[in-house]
Protein backbone atom coordinates (compact mmCIF):
# COMPACT_ATOMS: atom_id res chain seq x y z
CA UNK A 1 0.00 0.00 0.00
CA UNK A 2 1.09 3.89 -0.81
CA UNK A 3 1.63 5.68 1.86
CA UNK A 4 1.64 9.90 2.04
CA UNK A 5 2.99 11.79 5.06
CA UNK A 6 1.31 14.85 5.66
CA UNK A 7 3.18 17.69 7.29
CA UNK A 8 1.63 20.46 8.96
CA UNK A 9 2.76 24.21 9.66
CA UNK A 10 3.44 26.67 12.40
CA UNK A 11 -0.12 27.05 14.34
CA UNK A 12 -1.66 24.05 12.32
CA UNK A 13 -2.22 20.57 13.68
CA UNK A 14 -2.73 17.19 11.82
CA UNK A 15 -6.47 17.43 12.13
CA UNK A 16 -5.96 20.37 9.65
CA UNK A 17 -5.52 17.51 6.69
CA UNK A 18 -8.30 15.34 8.25
CA UNK A 19 -9.99 16.14 4.37
CA UNK A 20 -6.68 14.64 2.61
CA UNK A 21 -6.34 12.24 4.66
CA UNK A 22 -9.74 10.65 4.34
CA UNK A 23 -9.85 10.80 0.55
CA UNK A 24 -6.45 9.30 0.46
CA UNK A 25 -7.21 6.47 2.63
CA UNK A 26 -10.80 5.97 0.57
CA UNK A 27 -8.44 5.47 -2.57
CA UNK A 28 -6.37 2.73 -0.24
CA UNK A 29 -3.91 5.15 -0.03
CA UNK A 30 -2.57 4.94 3.50
CA UNK A 31 -2.09 8.85 5.30
CA UNK A 32 -0.06 9.55 8.31
CA UNK A 33 0.34 12.97 9.86
CA UNK A 34 2.95 13.87 12.66
CA UNK A 35 2.16 15.95 15.01
CA UNK A 36 4.78 18.83 14.69
CA UNK A 37 5.53 21.68 17.82
CA UNK A 38 8.46 20.01 19.26
CA UNK A 39 10.09 22.93 20.11
CA UNK A 40 12.54 23.30 17.26
CA UNK A 41 13.15 22.83 13.79
CA UNK A 42 15.51 19.26 14.59
CA UNK A 43 12.64 18.28 17.15
CA UNK A 44 10.54 18.78 14.12
CA UNK A 45 12.27 16.97 12.02
CA UNK A 46 13.06 13.98 13.81
CA UNK A 47 9.44 13.18 14.68
CA UNK A 48 8.78 12.98 10.66
CA UNK A 49 11.80 11.03 10.31
CA UNK A 50 10.47 8.56 12.94
CA UNK A 51 7.56 8.66 11.29
CA UNK A 52 8.87 7.67 7.81
CA UNK A 53 11.55 5.13 9.63
CA UNK A 54 8.76 2.95 10.76
CA UNK A 55 7.12 2.46 7.48
CA UNK A 56 7.66 -0.78 5.34
CA UNK A 57 8.14 1.55 2.13
CA UNK A 58 9.71 5.03 1.29
CA UNK A 59 6.16 7.60 1.41
CA UNK A 60 5.73 10.19 -0.43
CA UNK A 61 6.33 13.13 1.98
CA UNK A 62 4.32 16.21 1.89
CA UNK A 63 5.00 19.46 3.88
CA UNK A 64 2.70 23.07 3.91
CA UNK A 65 4.52 25.99 4.56
CA UNK A 66 7.11 25.77 7.52
CA UNK A 67 7.03 22.21 7.00
CA UNK A 68 8.71 22.42 4.17
CA UNK A 69 11.71 23.63 5.88
CA UNK A 70 10.77 19.97 8.41
CA UNK A 71 10.55 17.90 5.28
CA UNK A 72 13.82 19.21 3.59
CA UNK A 73 15.62 17.76 6.55
CA UNK A 74 14.21 14.17 6.26
CA UNK A 75 15.73 11.20 4.74
CA UNK A 76 14.30 8.38 3.12
CA UNK A 77 11.25 9.82 1.11
CA UNK A 78 10.27 8.96 -2.45
CA UNK A 79 8.91 12.23 -3.51
CA UNK A 80 8.83 15.10 -1.66
CA UNK A 81 6.19 17.34 -1.88
CA UNK A 82 6.27 21.48 -1.10
CA UNK A 83 2.68 22.99 -0.68
CA UNK A 84 3.10 26.64 -0.33
CA UNK A 85 6.13 25.45 1.69
CA UNK A 86 9.72 26.76 2.79
CA UNK A 87 12.93 24.84 0.63
CA UNK A 88 15.84 26.25 2.38
CA UNK A 89 19.29 25.23 1.28
CA UNK A 90 22.77 25.23 3.08
CA UNK A 91 22.60 27.55 5.87
CA UNK A 92 19.22 29.09 4.93
CA UNK A 93 16.35 29.29 7.21
CA UNK A 94 12.38 30.05 6.45
CA UNK A 95 13.36 33.40 8.05
CA UNK A 96 15.98 34.05 6.08
CA UNK A 97 14.27 32.95 2.94
CA UNK A 98 11.89 35.44 3.18
CA UNK A 99 9.89 34.30 6.19
CA UNK A 100 6.27 35.27 6.66
CA UNK A 101 4.14 37.79 4.72
CA UNK A 102 4.04 41.65 6.75
CA UNK A 103 0.57 40.85 6.73
CA UNK A 104 1.08 37.40 8.78
CA UNK A 105 3.56 39.75 10.95
CA UNK A 106 0.47 41.71 11.87
CA UNK A 107 -1.87 39.17 12.66
CA UNK A 108 0.38 37.71 15.64
CA UNK A 109 0.57 38.19 19.41
CA UNK A 110 2.94 37.66 21.57
CA UNK A 111 2.32 35.52 25.13
CA UNK A 112 3.64 36.70 28.68
CA UNK A 113 5.33 33.10 28.16
CA UNK A 114 7.11 33.88 25.40
CA UNK A 115 4.22 31.55 23.11
CA UNK A 116 2.93 33.15 19.80
CA UNK A 117 -0.41 32.79 18.53
CA UNK A 118 -2.26 34.20 15.42
CA UNK A 119 -5.52 36.44 15.63
CA UNK A 120 -9.11 34.47 15.13
CA UNK A 121 -10.07 37.76 14.05
CA UNK A 122 -7.27 38.15 11.09
CA UNK A 123 -6.64 34.55 10.93
CA UNK A 124 -9.36 33.03 8.46
CA UNK A 125 -8.79 36.62 5.72
CA UNK A 126 -5.02 35.12 5.70
CA UNK A 127 -5.00 31.42 5.69
CA UNK A 128 -8.41 30.35 4.79
CA UNK A 129 -9.82 33.69 2.21
CA UNK A 130 -10.82 31.45 -0.61
CA UNK A 131 -13.08 28.95 1.85
CA UNK A 132 -16.49 29.07 2.00
CA UNK A 133 -17.22 30.66 5.66
CA UNK A 134 -18.38 27.89 8.11
CA UNK A 135 -15.15 26.01 7.22
CA UNK A 136 -12.80 28.68 7.36
CA UNK A 137 -14.39 28.68 11.20
CA UNK A 138 -13.46 25.20 11.72
CA UNK A 139 -9.69 25.62 10.39
CA UNK A 140 -9.42 28.49 12.49
CA UNK A 141 -11.10 26.75 15.41
CA UNK A 142 -8.31 24.42 15.09
CA UNK A 143 -5.20 26.71 15.61
CA UNK A 144 -3.29 26.49 18.07
CA UNK A 145 -0.43 28.59 19.73
CA UNK A 146 3.10 28.14 19.00
CA UNK A 147 6.11 27.62 22.00
CA UNK A 148 9.12 29.82 21.88
CA UNK A 149 11.06 28.21 19.45
CA UNK A 150 8.88 26.54 17.28
CA UNK A 151 9.63 27.05 14.02
CA UNK A 152 13.41 28.24 14.27
CA UNK A 153 16.48 26.84 13.34
CA UNK A 154 18.25 25.37 9.69
CA UNK A 155 18.04 21.82 7.99
CA UNK A 156 21.19 19.51 8.50
CA UNK A 157 20.24 17.62 5.79
CA UNK A 158 18.61 18.76 1.93
CA UNK A 159 17.08 15.55 1.02
CA UNK A 160 15.51 18.38 -2.19
CA UNK A 161 18.86 17.98 -3.76
CA UNK A 162 18.64 14.19 -4.25
CA UNK A 163 15.16 12.99 -4.31
CA UNK A 164 12.52 13.68 -7.11
CA UNK A 165 10.26 16.97 -6.02
CA UNK A 166 6.74 18.78 -6.80
CA UNK A 167 6.86 22.22 -5.32
CA UNK A 168 3.16 23.59 -6.16
CA UNK A 169 2.97 27.75 -5.73
CA UNK A 170 -0.55 28.95 -4.68
CA UNK A 171 -0.88 31.93 -6.37
CA UNK A 172 -2.95 33.69 -3.72
CA UNK A 173 -1.24 32.98 -0.91
CA UNK A 174 -1.84 35.78 1.69
CA UNK A 175 1.14 34.44 4.43
CA UNK A 176 3.94 33.52 1.74
CA UNK A 177 4.74 35.44 -1.58
CA UNK A 178 3.44 33.43 -4.72
CA UNK A 179 7.00 35.40 -6.33
CA UNK A 180 9.07 33.46 -3.27
CA UNK A 181 7.50 30.70 -3.43
CA UNK A 182 8.24 30.32 -7.15
CA UNK A 183 12.01 31.07 -6.47
CA UNK A 184 12.09 28.18 -4.41
CA UNK A 185 9.99 26.28 -6.56
CA UNK A 186 12.93 26.35 -9.20
CA UNK A 187 14.92 24.23 -6.32
CA UNK A 188 12.44 21.19 -7.07
CA UNK A 189 12.17 18.70 -10.09
CA UNK A 190 8.70 20.40 -11.48
CA UNK A 191 6.14 22.78 -10.51
CA UNK A 192 2.80 23.53 -10.35
CA UNK A 193 0.90 26.37 -9.74
CA UNK A 194 -2.85 26.75 -8.57
CA UNK A 195 -5.14 29.92 -7.88
CA UNK A 196 -5.78 29.15 -4.34
CA UNK A 197 -4.74 30.52 -1.04
CA UNK A 198 -2.35 29.38 1.46
CA UNK A 199 -4.45 26.28 2.70
CA UNK A 200 -5.67 24.23 -0.20
CA UNK A 201 -5.76 21.44 1.89
CA UNK A 202 -8.98 22.71 4.00
CA UNK A 203 -10.79 24.26 0.71
CA UNK A 204 -9.89 22.09 -1.81
CA UNK A 205 -8.88 18.57 -0.05
CA UNK A 206 -10.07 16.79 -3.58
CA UNK A 207 -7.82 18.53 -5.35
CA UNK A 208 -4.94 17.69 -3.61
CA UNK A 209 -5.68 14.32 -3.63
CA UNK A 210 -6.10 14.19 -6.83
CA UNK A 211 -2.37 15.53 -7.51
CA UNK A 212 -0.95 12.91 -4.87
CA UNK A 213 -2.53 10.20 -6.22
CA UNK A 214 -1.34 11.36 -9.70
CA UNK A 215 2.40 12.18 -8.16
CA UNK A 216 2.27 8.21 -6.99
CA UNK A 217 0.72 6.70 -10.05
CA UNK A 218 3.52 8.37 -12.45
CA UNK A 219 6.40 6.95 -9.75
CA UNK A 220 5.05 3.29 -9.61
CA UNK A 221 5.01 3.34 -13.28
CA UNK A 222 8.37 4.57 -13.63
CA UNK A 223 9.40 2.46 -11.12
CA UNK A 224 8.07 -0.44 -13.03
CA UNK A 225 9.39 0.69 -17.17
CA UNK A 226 11.72 3.45 -16.32
CA UNK A 227 10.37 6.33 -18.25
CA UNK A 228 11.07 9.56 -17.14
CA UNK A 229 7.83 12.21 -16.32
CA UNK A 230 8.24 15.42 -17.59
CA UNK A 231 8.11 18.47 -15.19
CA UNK A 232 4.59 19.78 -15.47
CA UNK A 233 3.64 23.61 -14.78
CA UNK A 234 0.73 25.32 -14.47
CA UNK A 235 -1.75 22.39 -15.03
CA UNK A 236 -4.18 22.71 -12.26
CA UNK A 237 -5.17 26.10 -13.18
CA UNK A 238 -7.74 25.29 -15.19
CA UNK A 239 -9.46 22.91 -12.64
CA UNK A 240 -9.78 26.25 -10.28
CA UNK A 241 -11.40 28.69 -12.94
CA UNK A 242 -14.33 25.95 -13.37
CA UNK A 243 -14.61 25.98 -9.22
CA UNK A 244 -13.77 29.20 -7.24
CA UNK A 245 -15.76 28.60 -4.30
CA UNK A 246 -15.32 25.73 -2.35
CA UNK A 247 -17.23 23.63 -0.21
CA UNK A 248 -16.76 21.75 3.22
CA UNK A 249 -14.57 18.83 3.01
CA UNK A 250 -16.33 15.30 4.59
CA UNK A 251 -14.36 15.31 7.25
CA UNK A 252 -15.65 18.73 8.67
CA UNK A 253 -19.19 17.88 8.42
Amino acid sequence: MSTVVLVHGLYHRPEHFGGVAERLRDAGIEAVAPELHRGSLPADTAAVQAAVDSLAEPPLVLGHSYGGSVITGVRGAARLVYLAAFVPDTGESAATLGGASSRLQGAIDSVPDGSTRLRSDRAADLLYHDCAAPLAAWAVGLLRPQAPGCGRGVPRHHSWKGTPSTYVVCGRDRVIAPALQRRMASRCTEMREWRTGHSPFVGRPGLLVDLLRGLLAADSSQGRDGAVTPPVVGAVDAVLDRAECPGPSRSSR
